[in-house]
């Protein structure tokens, strides 16, 4: 590692973390790659640990210190930018990253089919858009035993800022990729290729328990979680095998998508 002290968040060594947009960001290297940006301490040990290839970091002075063995494993040629305390303090979500940025490159996703063809219990997300709410399906998904995550084009990009911190770095745990192709119909065609019984999480007339013990008997299982506000489109629905609520009490009908696959996790990933 080289370390280079800056006085100035102004200093254009400093755009990948301070200026550049999630587009630019995505675009920055190369298309396929691109950059993520990692926020905290323990989110950046997390993606280190799991082999990301670093770019820069961006500590306060006090991470020299707390961090001193992540540093010493760096490649001499990763640059490690040091802010005085007056100017870390200026960044833009301090309180919560406690001045410890990492610019690293995007990992290349995995093929679909052959993620589907290695997993037992996996996540379809549709339409979240909400970083924090995908940030913290990734973190229950590695917590709880899912194999793996797939996101359709109208989700939220997993590997952004806020869903990168609100996983806590498991999004570097779980193996993901996207679903191209039209969707959710080359989606359901793969799934129901590889074996996959598909269940809608949402609320329907016709929806079993989630605690339903037939559940549990299909060698593979694909959960569909939804929108924050409206849940899984009908297409999505209309397009799954099963469709499953989960049982609750005193007449409340729904949870936040995040705390429904947590739940949903814990269920059928025993």
């Amino acid at each position: 590692m080289t370390i280079e002290r800056v006085t100035t968040l102004e200093d254009s060594r400093l755009d990948v973390f301070c200026r550049l947009t999630s587009h630019q960001l995505r675009n920055a290297l190369d298309p396929s790659r691109g950059i993520a940006i990692v926020e905290s301490e323990i989110a950046i040990r997390v993606a280190l640990e799991h082999h990301l290839e670093p770019i820069a970091l961006l500590l306060s002075e006090r991470r020299l210190v707390s961090m001193a063995d992540v540093l010493e494993k760096l490649d001499p040629a990763v640059p490690v930018f040091v802010l005085p305390p007056d100017k870390a303090e200026q960044l833009t979500g301090y309180r919560v990253t406690r001045g410890a940025l990492a610019a690293v490159r995007r990992p290349q996703e995995p093929d679909p089919r052959h993620l589907l063809q290695q997993a037992r219990r996996v996540c379809v997300l549709e339409g979240i858009t909400d970083t924090s709410n995908v940030g913290a399906i990734f973190r229950s998904a590695a917590a709880l035993g899912i194999d793996a995550v797939f996101v359709a084009p109208t989700c939220a990009d997993p590997l952004s800022r806020r869903a990168i911190r609100v996983s806590m770095g498991n999004v570097f745990l779980v193996p993901w990729a996207h679903f191209s192709g039209v969707w959710p119909q080359d989606a359901f065609d793969l799934l129901h290729q590889e074996g996959y019984y598909t269940v809608a999480l949402a609320l329907s007339d016709q929806s079993m328990s989630l605690d339903d013990p037939v559940l549990k008997e299909y060698e593979r299982l694909a959960l569909l979680f939804g929108t924050e506000g409206d849940g899984l489109t009908k297409n999505a629905i209309d397009g799954c095998d099963a469709t499953v609520r989960i049982p609750m009490a005193h007449g409340v009908d729904s949870l936040n998508v995040a705390a429904a696959s947590a739940v949903a996790f814990w269920e059928l990933c025993r």
